[in-house]
């Protein structure tokens, strides 16, 4: 039923409330709805969020669109982790309504003696109301005594009437006349690390890996010399270190080097064809070590201040155990068979995938089991490979069972495929995707992307910018040079709270297996890969120092660590892309608040020189105010005001991170 004051197309609500909207503990939470009433009176509209306990927070008013004057919107801020709600209240306001209208009639000097008994009869109510300070219930009486002393000037009274102090006292403790109140609605408010971090992949069996220089064989490392190559990880300021799966690999249609189906007696095959005789999801490969090496693994992770992420793939190879004793966990084919798992074109002989129809509790059981299995060995964020392959409702109730009794669990869904796939798994639990970033490399395509994910699907998919991956070798990097590896760098550090980059980024990797491919040329994924890591840094030909300061910008700007505060601006060329985050100081942004200002050329090819267009209010200034422009990675600065001419040389720097200062 429709409210006395109705509140309409409440935002964020997700699946008509059945799920919860996406927030994070110190996220400023948009929320905004239509409010509306008939005639002429004014109105009033706030939100309240509804604390995990039940508790009710101290309302936050919301104001209206200058534009759209029924869309009300606020920020509001949670907490602690947990089940939150919010809800809208919206109002009649006769003190708004008293205020506009004597502001007309009385100095028409219709009604004017009236009107001043109409507004202390207001106040009187408001001094009956919230409890005052002692400094408002002063200057609400004194109000109130103007209002009936007739002595005075009417523009004398109708000052203090309307005299900013009292306005601000009004509005704090306003006269709410026929409350309505929508809600409800279910926020689920989860730890920092679901929202902001950096990523970095890579696969334990090649770092410290060694090749004997007479035979050419190849020993590859272990937890234990993947564990040496921590240190450089978290100096480049990463936070969270992914594995891919790191279980025994089926000797059954094994792949060899470059997915041929020709291996060789000593080729590793693909981590991902989990299983073998060696176990299956709950164990560990034997040439990376045992059980104990990996907990000493995530034990050093931890002292270096990094988060071990780990691969969960339900899928299996063909000597997996669960082939023998589950068969009914797969899909049986005509010829008795079973089908194992193809992406037309693209065959992977050597995985079954589960079939969740068969015996759907049998097969839920043993994956809650599989994942409280790494829980126990510190693992609190799993990267979920092909979420979208497997039925929505077994993510929702797997999601939900280990937010029952461990809601500090990150999962984050690798989902490349249609928009309402991967919004849904958003919807159901999954705390971050997987995004179309790879792809998007073009300005109006970027533009229109940081828009759809900081403000359109926010409420059900935080993204994660993931540069590049073992399977996606974009052709901007395969040709662009190391400035496209920059460019994008740039770009997904500052684009989004969470990014990734795939080991071998920072050495520019960057051939393909064949053109039109985006699988690299002999993929990690089917062999190890030795990389001379310390003879790239003597010879500068390592992008790990630009890694490290982009890190450091996103530590040090609190601006940076959120997803819905982004702006995109204009410039006048079509290879020039601007944007910019602020955060007030009122949402966490220190001392006068904090705005980062991006202009990239997505050219890696040329120099571009253009002029861009700031929207000033965006960066929490007015349209005619300058401002000093402090480039974060040059240290150069300039005086900028709302139209500025940049000149980008991709040769030298392809990117102003700009911080917004107040001029000296």
């Amino acid at each position: 039923m429709v409210g006395r004051i109705p509140v309409m197309d409440v935002h964020p609500v997700v699946d008509l409330g059945r799920q919860p909207a996406k927030a994070t503990v110190g996220e400023p939470l948009p929320v905004r709805a239509s409010v509306f009433r008939e005639g002429h009176d004014q109105l009033g509209a706030e939100v309240v969020l509804v604390a995990p306990d039940g508790s009710r927070r101290p309302p936050v008013r919301m104001r209206p669109d200058p534009d759209e004057k029924t869309l009300y919107s606020a920020h509001v801020v949670p907490d602690a982790e947990g089940s939150w709600g919010f809800e809208v209240h919206s109002w009649s306001d006769p003190l708004a309504t008293w205020q506009h209208d004597a502001g007309i009639k009385i100095p028409a000097g219709v009604d004017v003696e009236l009107m001043f008994t109409e507004g202390r009869l207001l106040l009187e109510r408001v001094l009956a109301g919230d409890p005052l300070t002692a400094a408002e219930q002063k200057l609400v009486r004194a109000a109130a005594t103007a209002a009936e002393d007739t002595a005075r000037p009417v523009e004398a009274r109708l000052a203090v009437l309307q005299s900013p102090e009292l306005a601000g006292v009004l509005l704090a403790h306003p006269l709410r006349d026929l409350l309505t109140v929508e809600g409800p609605y279910p926020l689920w408010v989860d730890r920092e690390r679901a929202l902001y971090g950096s990523w970095y992949e890579f696969f334990p069996r090649s770092e410290g890996a060694t090749r004997d220089e007479e035979t050419g064989k190849v020993t590859s490392g272990t937890f234990r010399t993947a564990a040496e190559r921590l240190d450089a990880v978290a100096e480049m300021g990463f936070d969270v270190i992914y594995l891919p799966p790191i279980h025994p690999i089926g000797e059954v249609n094994r792949k060899g080097p470059n997915n041929t189906l020709t291996p060789g007696p000593d080729d590793p095959g693909s981590p991902w064809a989990i299983g073998s005789r060696h176990g299956g999801h709950d164990a560990v490969h034997p040439d990376l070590g045992t059980l104990d090496d990996f907990d000493a693994f995530v034990a050093r992770a931890r002292a270096l201040g990094l988060e071990v992420a780990l691969d969960l793939a339900l899928q299996a190879a063909p000597d997996h155990p669960w082939v023998k004793e589950h068969p009914e966990w797969f899909t049986t084919r005509a010829d008795g068979t079973i089908a194992y798992a193809e992406n037309p074109p693209k065959k992977y002989q050597d995985i079954y995938p589960v079939n969740f129809d068969n015996d759907t509790v049998g097969i839920c059981r043993e994956v809650l089991r599989v994942v409280r299995h790494w829980m126990a060995h510190g693992v609190r964020i799993f990267r979920v490979d092909n979420p979208h392959t497997k039925p929505l409702a077994f993510w929702e109730w797997l999601l939900k069972e280990v937010r029952r009794t461990d809601p500090d669990v990150v999962f984050l869904s690798e989902a490349f495929t249609l928009p309402a796939m991967m919004h849904g798994l958003g919807a159901v639990g999954f705390h971050q995707s997987y995004t179309y970033f790879t792809w998007r490399t073009h300005k109006r395509e970027i533009e229109d992307y940081l828009r759809e994910v900081s403000s359109e699907s926010d409420h059900l998919m935080r993204p994660n910018f993931f540069v590049n991956t073992p399977d996606i070798l974009h052709a901007y990097l395969q040709y662009g040079g190391p400035a496209a590896f920059k460019v994008r760098a740039a770009l997904a550090a500052t684009g989004s709270p969470s990014w990734g980059v795939y080991a071998g980024y920072e050495l520019y990797e960057h051939v393909a297996v064949r053109p039109g491919s985006e699988e690299y040329l002999d993929s990690e994924k089917y062999q190890v890969r030795i990389r001379d890591w310390d003879g790239a840094a003597a010879e500068g030909r390592t992008l790990a120092p630009y890694l490290t300061r982009l890190n450091e910008l996103r530590r040090r700007h609190p601006a940076l660590q959120l997803l819905r505060n982004l702006t995109v601006h204009a410039s006048d060329d079509d290879h020039v892309l601007v944007f910019s985050k602020h955060r007030p100081e009122e949402h966490g942004g220190g001392p006068g608040g904090d705005t980062v200002l991006v202009v990239i050329n997505l050219d890696p090819h040329a120099t571009r020189e253009t002029m861009v267009h700031l929207d000033m209010p965006a960066l929490g200034l007015g349209w005619h105010d300058s401002f000093i422009a402090h480039d974060e990675v040059t240290g150069e600065e300039w005086s900028w005001h709302q139209h500025n001419y940049v000149r980008l040389d991709p040769g030298h720097e392809p990117a102003h991170i700009i911080h917004v200062r107040s001029p000296r």
